[in-house]
């Protein structure tokens, strides 16, 4: 049944909208899009399109007093969460406003005076030696707990805020009067976050995700590979005045060299955490890789741009080869990633397959698949559209099986789809991240390759 508002049931719904589209003459559809219609439109008019709408997410809906990414938009609870901001997410949506700034959706002064509202809030709100939470009260400053003991810092968490944030230094730091004063403040938080505090109370070769004043390390959550957590490495090793050293990569995140897996059937290369050999929810080739160049990266346990490769592809063909049976499922129908799911929220993945379909798995995989990716999306386009898409785009995730689909968005699934999109036409978020001068000397003291 729909989990929402809407009194028909989910069956009801979708045999509606199915015989809609059946009985819809060609040029009801075209009329129904005066402007650009869906089916003859190019590739860069799409792409325009999705950039365009996910943007907003992060424009219209941001919270109103901090200009900050809500953690959540229900259209069918409007009044929800209204000033619940994520960190991480905004570190999504400051690098989504560039994105905006150079396709023409705002103007250079509008992006900068939204960063510098951003910018401003952080500076004010409570930090756990340098460290975020990961939820604000965005109308208040207060941290609102992610679960009882996550009262205090999230280092993953502002680690993908400060891969936003460093991209926003590059981005103004040559501007004008205005600009350059907002670069240095970014700079001047980047410098604050104490990435070295958080080996522990017995400092040891590993980084915790949290830490609290009240819980201190009790939440004892230890920061290994292969997951989305690869940013925060490289930007703890990288910090000109918190550095971690070169051994808690090796020995923490990359498990002395565990993390490799040895006679991989499917050639992955890396264990994914809990995951099977197909690995794990496709978010993990995104979040780390919005600002890292994944493109000639490598170190000693993996070529990053052919693992991430293997990485969408084997996620596809699992829909493709759909074990389960799944309707719907097809070579223009794919991606598994954490997102809403039929029981609220589930990392989906060939592992976890519970028939629902997440769209920015496959869109957020425009640099590696584009071909497939363009084929998931004129599918969502000729064929969903009217009921799937919304105020910020398409909705978080949907199911044809189960007849399943709610009216909703996460900032954390949005703004990848934006960014990697525009890495893809044309690597804007990938060249202000590497430009960055203690990243690239991160990278040398990590023992990439790049």
């Amino acid at each position: 049944m729909l989990t929402t508002n809407i009194t028909l049931s989910g069956t009801m719904l979708w045999t509606l909208f199915m015989l809609f589209t059946a009985c819809t003459t060609q040029e009801d559809k075209r009329n129904s899009n005066p402007t650009v219609p869906t089916d003859t439109m190019t590739e860069d008019e799409l792409l325009d399109k999705i950039q365009r709408a996910t943007f907003q997410y992060f424009w219209d809906g941001a919270e109103s007093q901090s200009g900050m990414a809500r953690e959540r938009i229900h259209l069918d609870e409007p009044g929800l969460d209204l000033h619940l901001v994520t960190t991480g997410g905004t570190g999504f949506g400051i690098m989504a406003i560039l994105v905006a700034i150079e396709r023409g959706f705002i103007t250079r002064p509008e992006g900068r005076t939204r960063v510098d509202q951003i910018v401003t809030f952080l500076e004010s709100v409570p930090r756990f030696h340098g460290v975020w939470a990961h939820w604000y009260d965005g109308s208040k400053g207060s941290v609102v707990p992610f679960s009882p003991r996550d009262d205090g810092g999230d280092l993953v968490e502002t680690a993908f805020l400060v891969q936003g944030l460093l991209c926003a230094r590059q981005y103004f730091s040559s501007g004008n009067e205005e600009e350059t004063a907002l670069a240095n403040r970014i700079d001047m938080l980047w410098r604050e976050v104490e990435w070295n505090f958080f080996r522990g109370q017995a400092k040891e070769n590993v980084l915790f995700w949290h830490w609290s004043p009240t819980h201190q390390w009790a939440m004892d959550f230890r920061i290994k590979g292969y997951n989305e957590s690869l940013i925060t490495y490289l930007l703890a090793a990288s910090s000109p005045t918190y550095a971690i050293p070169e051994e808690v990569y090796h020995e923490g995140w990359a498990s002395n060299g565990d993390i490799v897996r040895l006679n991989d059937p499917f050639d992955l290369g890396l264990i994914h955490q809990g995951e099977e050999v197909k690995g794990g929810p496709l978010f993990w080739a995104h979040y780390s890789f919005l600002g890292l160049d994944p493109r000639n990266l490598r170190d000693r346990y993996a070529d990053y741009w052919s693992h991430n490769l293997r990485h969408v592809h084997l996620n596809r063909m699992h829909c493709v080869e759909n074990p389960h049976g799944y309707r719907g499922y097809a070579e223009d129908m794919w991606g598994l990633t954490a997102s809403y799911s039929i029981n609220f929220y589930a990392a989906h993945s060939p592992g976890n397959d519970l028939g629902v379909i997440s769209p920015t798995a496959a869109l957020s995989s425009f640099p590696y698949t584009p071909e497939y990716s363009m084929d998931f999306l004129r599918n969502l386009e000729s064929n969903y559209a009217d009921l799937l898409w919304g105020k910020y785009g398409y909705y978080d995730a949907f199911s044809i099986h189960h007849e399943w689909h709610v009216p909703r968005y996460l900032a954390i699934d949005q703004g990848p789809i934006t960014i990697m999109i525009e890495n893809y036409r044309s690597g804007l978020l990938w060249s202000l991240f590497m430009s960055c001068e203690e990243v690239q000397s991160g990278l040398r003291k990590l023992g990439f390759q790049y």
